[in-house]
């Protein structure tokens, strides 16, 4: 359940615009959100918390990418990126198997269905800030061990229950938010350590395009599976897949054999200040601060939209799981590609101007969703077009915003940092998820979709002013602040 940061059925919202829980980090996630990230350190180089990581000699993720194979050559982050693909594809059951879990099964409302959405973010803003200090003070593989683990467990007891006629609603609660707590732990430690991972700033772009293709190839081929799965073995009972598939993710952990150097010694620092550090540098860095907003907005709109459209579908149109799955599919195909071509886009194009142009996308597509009607076949149509133009527009914005972060902040604010900023994107999302499902409940799935989707095009205006927004290539550290 990966993706920093807007979300597929958890649609993508500018770095959470990923999935990732039940991710960009939303789409996740991861993000905008959120791409899966990997760990695990190439020997005698200098990680992001080692001396002589941030030095001068360090080049930038806006330099011009080395032409010898890349990422390629990187065995351990191809071991990783092996076992993040695996789980990623089994979190899409979960995706969609919670949510129809709630409404077939324990037949839930759009209110529950927003609580549900509500639990599993708002672990980013109770525990964000301290999860970043704990990840900048320790080694963060055996972070995500843990994390990976939890949620292994915790997906685990939804078949079981169900098995033993034990599964109610607020178990379901209890769950989602346990996830959301391990998704956020291994969520502030991959960000944190894929600059170390692949040693070389100026495979950034790479690292993330090949995550963020991981990611988009998922959401088109898993929500079909999903549907499947669901329809042939029951909701609850298809969560078992994913709960398999993170202890493949642990094995591909394990097979990274490179050591990870130690972290830098917290010495006699105390929590507060360096919970005042991170946010600190969060706040005074003009560009970071300007993606962490606008992340925050997406991932807001985009969470009020996902309950709502998912009860509209299966509640109010009727539409059964396995097609609905396929309409995921289907749109997901639009990030697959706006991932593929990230990399060539951000060569070709003003950096400022395609970054624009993906959020205008990302805010503009869900009016389709309420102004759907006729025929079922036309509305899946309808709906599926705005998926497909939201996931293209945010798989592209996901690269620029990680890679921005990543090359702004110093190693050891790494932690920090991405925590500080998914606490913002995913509190966004977390409030917002709560309030659709309210509106919901008061005025009805599709004039609630109608109010989102008009308020997405609305908080859109301002973003035209952001210093991102006129930005021709990667800033460097100087010019961010």
């Amino acid at each position: 359940m990966a993706q920093d940061d807007t979300q597929t059925p958890t649609a993508p919202g500018p770095d959470a615009l990923a999935p990732d829980a039940l991710g960009p980090d939303l789409p996740g996630p991861d993000a905008i959100g959120a791409a899966p990230g990997p760990d695990a350190l190439a020997p005698d180089l200098p990680g992001p918390d080692a001396p002589g990581a941030d030095g001068p000699d360090v080049p930038g993720a806006g330099s011009e990418e080395p032409d010898d194979g890349g990422l390629w050559r990187n065995t351990d982050f191809l071991k990783f990126w092996f076992g993040e693909t695996l789980s990623l594809f089994g979190t899409q059951v979960t995706i969609l198997a919670v949510p129809a879990t709630a409404v077939l099964v324990l037949h839930a409302g759009p209110e529950q269905l927003g609580l549900l959405r509500f639990l599993q973010l708002v672990p980013y803003l109770i525990f964000g800030m301290l999860f970043g200090v704990l990840v900048d003070r320790t080694r963060r593989r055996p972070m995500m061990f843990i994390a990976n683990t939890a949620r292994m467990l915790l997906i685990g007891l939804v078949p079981i229950l169900s098995v033993l006629g034990q599964l109610h609603l607020a178990t379901l609660y209890v769950v989602t938010f346990g996830v959301g707590t391990a998704a956020l732990l291994y969520d502030v430690s991959w960000m944190s350590y894929i600059p170390a991972l692949i040693r070389d700033k100026r495979y950034l772009v790479e690292a993330n395009a090949k995550l963020g293709t991981t990611l988009s190839s998922a959401d088109a081929a898993g929500p079909g599976i999903a549907g499947a799965l669901i329809g042939a073995l029951t909701a609850p009972i298809a969560m078992a897949v994913d709960a398999f598939s993170y202890l493949l993710a642990l094995v591909s952990l394990r097979l990274i054999r490179t050591p990870e150097p130690a972290p830098v010694s917290s010495g006699g620092r105390r929590l507060l200040p360096e919970l005042r550090e991170g946010m600190r540098f969060v706040f005074t860095n003009r560009y970071v601060r300007a993606v962490a907003i606008v992340g925050g907005l997406c991932n807001f709109f985009i969470s009020a939209n996902q309950p709502l459209l998912i009860f509209y579908a299966l509640n109010d149109r009727s539409i059964k799981p396995g097609v609905l799955g396929l309409i995921f599919s289907a749109a997901a195909v639009g990030g697959v590609l706006g991932a593929l071509r990230a990399r060539a886009l951000i060569k070709r194009l003003p950096l400022g101007r395609l970054y624009l142009g993906g959020l205008a996308l990302t805010f503009g597509a869900p009016i389709l969703v309420p102004a759907a009607a006729g025929p079922t076949l036309l509305v899946a149509v309808l709906f599926a077009a705005s998926l497909f133009l939201m996931f293209a527009s945010v798989s592209v914005v996901n690269v620029i915003i990680i890679s921005m972060r990543q090359t702004l902040t110093p190693g050891p604010l790494l932690g920090r940092m991405t925590a500080a900023v998914r606490m913002l994107l995913f509190g966004g999302g977390a409030i917002g998820g709560l309030l659709g499902g309210l509106l919901g409940a008061a005025v009805g799935a599709h004039s609630a979709l109608w109010i989102s989707a008009v308020g997405s095009l609305v908080a859109f205006l301002p973003i035209a002013l952001s210093p991102v927004a006129r930005l021709r290539a990667m800033p460097t550290a100087e010019a961010a602040t």
